[in-house]
Formats: C-alpha cells, sequence, structure tokens
C-alpha cells in the first residue's frame, strides 16, 4: 500500500508545476570537499522554465536597433526606471539590484548571446535539451549534471539526496549511486497521505522523514492557500524555495550540488518594460539569489549559481506587447566562487541581416561551453569526460575558461 502511496506522490517533469517551483538536491561529499585550499564548491543550477528574454534581462542599449526592435518595453539608462548600467554597452533591468551589487563586488557575471545546440522553438523539446546535455530532444531519461555526479571521485559517505516540489528537474535524474534518495511531489498529496509517508519514514529513516516534514512545510510556504498562479506569488515562491535549499546546503553535511526550476516565463502578452510582468518575475529570481547568498553564510565563497533557460525571445515584440519563442538568450553566473563583474559576449549585433532567421538574437556562445566551465572550475572535471560523459558528442563546444576564481 506504501508503495501505491509513493508512486501516486512521483511525477513527471512535465506536470503542471503548481507550486511554480522545485528543488533537487544532492547530497554528495567528495574528499576534495577537504583538499589543501581550503575549498568546499557548491554548485546552485537554476532552471527558468518558458523561455528568458535576454534582451529585456541584459538589454544592449548600445546598440542602435535595439530600441526600435523591443518597442515599448525596451529598456533605456533613463527615465522614471533606468536600467542599471554595466558597463558602456549593457544594461540590467532594473528589477534586479542584488544581482548588480553582486556584479559591482566581482561575484556575478553575464554571458550573451548563449543557447543550447537546439533550434527549434519548442518548450518541450528545448527543456529536454537544456537538461538532458544532448544535441537533440529525445535522447536519454538522465542529466547532465547526474552523469557529472557520477564522474566526480567517490568521497567518503553518500547521504540521502532530497527534491522537495511537484517534479525533480531531468537535468539531476539518472543513475549515480545514493543511498535514501527519494524525490517527493507533495503538492499533489493531500495532507493526510503526505504525513503518512513521513510517519512511515519516520522509523525507517529518520533523517529522511524530518527533510520530507520540512519539504511540506516549504511547499505549503511556497504555494499558499490559493493555488492560482498570480506574479506576487511567483515572487514569493522563488524566495521561499531559495531560501530552504540554502538552509539544506550550508549544512556540513548538506547537499553540495542542487537543481531548481522555476516556471512562468514564457511571455508572450503584455511582458511589460521596467516594470510588468517580466519585472515581478526577474524581481523573485534577484531576490532568490540574495537568499542563496545570505543562507549559505561562508558558503557563499566557494558557490557558483547558474541561471539558465531552454531558448530566448524574438528580438522584435508583437502585438501584444510581448515577444515569442526565440533562440539567443543570457545565462548568468553569481557566487563568491565566480571571477565577475564581466558581460562575456562576442555580440553579432541586432542589425536584420544579423538576427538568426531574421527575428532572433543570434546565438554565438554555446551554453555546454559555459556549463563545462563552471565544472571544470569548481570541480576539475576534464575536458574528456566534459565532451565524452557530461555532454556526449561535444568536443566542439570546448569549456570557458575564467568563469571560476
Amino acid at each position: 500500500m506504501i508503495d501505491c502511496v509513493e508512486n501516486r506522490l512521483l511525477t513527471s517533469r512535465r506536470s503542471l508545476l503548481l507550486g511554480g517551483a522545485s528543488f533537487a538536491a544532492w547530497a554528495y561529499l567528495p574528499k576534495f570537499a577537504r583538499a589543501a585550499d581550503g575549498r568546499d564548491p557548491r554548485l546552485i543550477v537554476v532552471i527558468l522554465r518558458g523561455a528568458l528574454d535576454g534582451l529585456s534581462t541584459v538589454a544592449p542599449i548600445g546598440d542602435p536597433d535595439y530600441a526600435g526592435l523591443h518597442g515599448s518595453i525596451a529598456l533605456a539608462a533613463d527615465g522614471a526606471h533606468p536600467a542599471i548600467m554595466l558597463d558602456s554597452f549593457f544594461a540590467l533591468h532594473p528589477a534586479m539590484p542584488e544581482f548588480a551589487r553582486m556584479y559591482r563586488d566581482k561575484h556575478a557575471a553575464v554571458i550573451h548571446a548563449v543557447a543550447t545546440p537546439y533550434r527549434d522553438r519548442s518548450h518541450f523539446d528545448g527543456q529536454d535539451v537544456l537538461e538532458s546535455g544532448y544535441a537533440g530532444p529525445g535522447r536519454v531519461q538522465s542529466g547532465w549534471l547526474n552523469r557529472a555526479l557520477e564522474a566526480l571521485p567517490r568521497g567518503e559517505r553518500v547521504s540521502s539526496a532530497l527534491a522537495v516540489g511537484p517534479t525533480t528537474p531531468l537535468v539531476l535524474r539518472g543513475n549515480a549511486p545514493t543511498v535514501g534518495w527519494a524525490p517527493v511531489a507533495l503538492p499533489h498529496a493531500d495532507d493526510d497521505t503526505a504525513m503518512r509517508l513521513v510517519d512511515l519514514y519516520r522509523h525507517r529513516d529518520p533523517a529522511l522523514a524530518m527533510a520530507l516534514s520540512q519539504g511540506l512545510q516549504l511547499d505549503k510556504a511556497a504555494s499558499g492557500a490559493d493555488m492560482k498562479p498570480k506574479p506576487g506569488n511567483a515572487v514569493a515562491q522563488m524566495r521561499q524555495v531559495a531560501r530552504g535549499a540554502a538552509k539544506l546546503m550550508a549544512a556540513d553535511d548538506g547537499p553540495r550540488i542542487a537543481a531548481l526550476a522555476f516556471d512562468g516565463w514564457d511571455t508572450h502578452a503584455k511582458e511589460g518594460g521596467p516594470v510588468g510582468r517580466l519585472a515581478f518575475l526577474l524581481g523573485g529570481l534577484d531576490g532568490a539569489l540574495a537568499e542563496f547568498e545570505t543562507g549559505l553564510g561562508e558558503r557563499w565563497r566557494d558557490t557558483v549559481v547558474v541561471v539558465t533557460t531552454e531558448f530566448g525571445r524574438t528580438a522584435r515584440i508583437n502585438g501584444t506587447d510581448g515577444t515569442d519563442h526565440g533562440t539567443g538568450t543570457i545565462a548568468l553566473l553569481a557566487g563568491g566562487a565566480v571571477k565577475g563583474g564581466r558581460v562575456i559576449s562576442d555580440w553579432p549585433g541586432l542589425k536584420l541581416a544579423n538576427l538568426y532567421e531574421g527575428r532572433d538574437l543570434k546565438p554565438t556562445a554555446d551554453l555546454r561551453s559555459v556549463i563545462k566551465g563552471v565544472l571544470q572550475g569548481q570541480f576539475g572535471l576534464s575536458d574528456r569526460v566534459l565532451a565524452e560523459t557530461v555532454f556526449p558528442d561535444s568536443a566542439g563546444a570546448r569549456p570557458m575558461q575564467g568563469l571560476v576564481a
């Protein structure tokens, strides 16, 4: 009977994210975490599902074609809600003052005009490519982050891992060895059923029972009594999930690697410029990054947060003051281990002739190169492992150097 209860609690990553966020973490303690240099590296991967408008998040206001393409939602360096200048060319959305502070402190960076190898515009397939690490969709049921974990040297111990929320991201699925690993999808279970599962594990595995109980509390706080998605709730959800994740990861015996997914970034209509729907979402993301910094405490200095999305959005706004599915976008890095204070970009330009298929920001950087650079800098994974195991058949996408201080 309990097996049936557990099966009902597990949901696919394709399910509706009623809570708007999910959290998965792997409490893997490798021996090199106690290396002579004193580093105890942590990695947090944040996936923004729905496709982020990179041109509105980090705006190329120095490009003469930007304002005309993005029209009413274009950012500007002046006005009632001016963008935050990162350099003489790029400006950050005003809803992200915490990220701007980290950038000034050289603990945050932007990679612009970046994309996965995927060039179509399906959310389903785009997320599959982003999380699986393969060049095309539908290849495997494991993720690149899980395969990276399998490649790490075996640690002194492996403790239980935890997924809190309605889905475990594909990026952290796979066959790496664990003890007591239990992805949990709580929003679809009634309180009585969930608490029966907690009571069962209280006898079998007290540590996991406590984690499940915390997960229930986290989910209730994140989703609230009203499960209908609202911009204000999305902001609270992101901060709450990040706060809980940071608390777990700050512990000496807590997870070193985590993956989170935030839903709702598909801004086809009324996206808004410096204020509006996207601004609400970016404010939530900005607050989540601040929660990581605060909650991790002294662990923040050895942490890298990677923020990614499945693809970008069109360079030109549509008739409903939104943007449609596109190609090139941004990746964000934050954390004390980031060599920041930089926008890294081989800027392709926004003239019609330079747009991908005449409509999108043309990618000039491979997201796999960015992630490889982080994995190599944080955990020392070799070029061969990254090209053959973590991101199979990707030798042409060399690790981006100098991302980790």
